[in-house]
């Protein structure tokens, strides 16, 4: 959990953070998640989310921090996870003593201790039967932005609706962690926002309203324990008093709709349109501002969240920087310096000589395996010289990542090319 105080200059004030593993040992947490013994389900103590909260304001707060001269707050949350709010804690949540805090007073308040996050891909069957009942990927794809992915908030619901349909029963709302951590700060229930919304495969992305049809497919009454989504830039009231009489917050500290990690990614990178990100990681992650969208069975649509009335792509290329690495040690003794001389020492387009590589399964696309291709079209099965190696793999990379931009709606400008 972090945090990051800036004035009107954006100028740094403070910044801190809490880490899951270390600071909160008690949960037994590894990267701050719980991989359970099937290898697929993976979640993350709800209480852990709310006590790192509580554990960075008192850092915040014995550090001399003055938090009456906060205006306002937002923030974001990871995509995909959820969590499940027991009926009757809205009153806790808006009644909460300020002696305490705030994780005590909600320990009662969850009726899934363990929110499923973005991690988990236990939902397979689930998944299934959304996309046969709407018509089929594609069609999924058209209405929410993307085809059935595990991860995806309707489908985790469902799966908590057939397994524990009495547990379901007893759930007020269900937020999305950006959603449930604004509800901390809110003392109410705050709204799921369009853009982190369209990470569940239920909201329709072209009217900004939740689709009967993916609805009534994960589980009944969902409409109701998912509230109004709203806007990702909306004012959703004043800080909740417990902060005030706590922490020394001024009523007038208004808190902002919370939004995604990667729809913040795009608001923080200050995008406009035309313009790409890509986050080089572990896995390889594209995001673009995008006017008008064709949503595919590869790579999400999601809403813009600084403009609503346009949208942003995402697509993820899971063989990312672990890939690069491999290349390097390969090809280049294990060093960055020899794997960039090595690359200025050809020539773009690589005479022809392509490489697409892939030591897992990709996600786009689907495929697995080292895949080199000559001049002439031709596959080659051997190696190619280390220097060409090293230019194949840096280039198809980025050619994949255009090309599926592309199919996305992206376009390449006149004035790119003339670039």
């Amino acid at each position: 959990l972090k945090v990051i105080a800036i004035d009107e200059q954006l100028r740094v004030i403070y910044e801190d953070n809490v880490h899951f593993d270390k600071d909160l040992p008690e949960f037994k947490t590894q990267g701050g998640v719980c991989i359970h013994s099937d290898r697929l389900t993976v979640t993350s103590p709800v209480l852990m989310w709310v006590k790192a909260l509580d554990m960075i304001l008192e850092k915040m707060k014995s550090s001399g921090f003055n938090f009456s001269q906060v205006r306002a707050l937002s923030g974001a949350g990871q995509q995909h996870g959820s969590v499940y709010w027991k009926k009757g804690s809205i009153q806790m949540l808006k009644n909460a003593s300020s002696e305490l805090p705030l994780h005590e007073s909600l320990k009662a308040c969850f009726s899934v201790s363990n929110s499923p996050i973005w991690m988990d891909s236990s939902t397979a069957s689930q998944c299934s039967a959304l996309e046969k009942a709407v018509g089929g990927a594609q069609h999924l794809a058209s209405i929410t932005g993307s085809r059935a992915y595990e991860r995806f908030t309707g489908n985790q619901i469902a799966k908590i609706y057939s397994q524990n349909p009495e547990v379901y029963k007893q759930t007020e709302r269900i937020s999305l962690v950006s959603s449930f951590a604004a509800s901390l700060f809110l003392g109410a229930y705050a709204p799921i926002d369009y853009s982190d919304g369209s990470g569940m495969n239920l909201l329709q992305i072209w009217e900004k309203v939740w689709s009967v049809a993916c609805l009534d497919a994960c589980a009944p009454g969902l409409e109701e324990k998912l509230g109004c989504p709203v806007p990702s830039h909306s004012v959703l009231g004043p800080i909740s008093p417990y902060y005030n009489q706590r922490y020394g917050f001024s009523p007038d500290c208004k808190i902002v709709a919370f939004t995604g990690d990667n729809p913040a990614s795009l608001a923080g990178m200050r995008l406009q349109e035309g313009d790409i990100a890509i986050s080089l990681g572990t896995s390889d992650t594209l995001f673009l501002w995008i006017q008008e969208p064709t949503p595919a069975l590869e790579g999400h649509i999601l809403c813009n969240p600084v403009d609503s009335q346009t949208y942003m792509a995402l697509l993820c290329f899971k063989n990312g920087s672990l890939m690069r690495e491999r290349i390097r040690d390969d090809c280049a003794s294990g060093s960055w310096d020899e794997f960039s001389k090595a690359l200025s020492s050809t020539v773009a387009g690589n005479n022809g000589n392509l490489g697409f590589y892939f030591d897992v399964m990709e996600i786009t696309p689907e495929a697995v395996g080292i895949h080199r291709f000559n001049r002439d079209n031709q596959k080659v099965v051997s190696d190619f010289p280390k220097e060409v190696e090293i230019r194949a793999l840096i280039e198809g990379q980025f050619m994949a990542k255009r090309i599926h931009a592309e199919k996305l709606g992206y376009k390449v400008s006149k004035y790119d090319e003339k670039a």
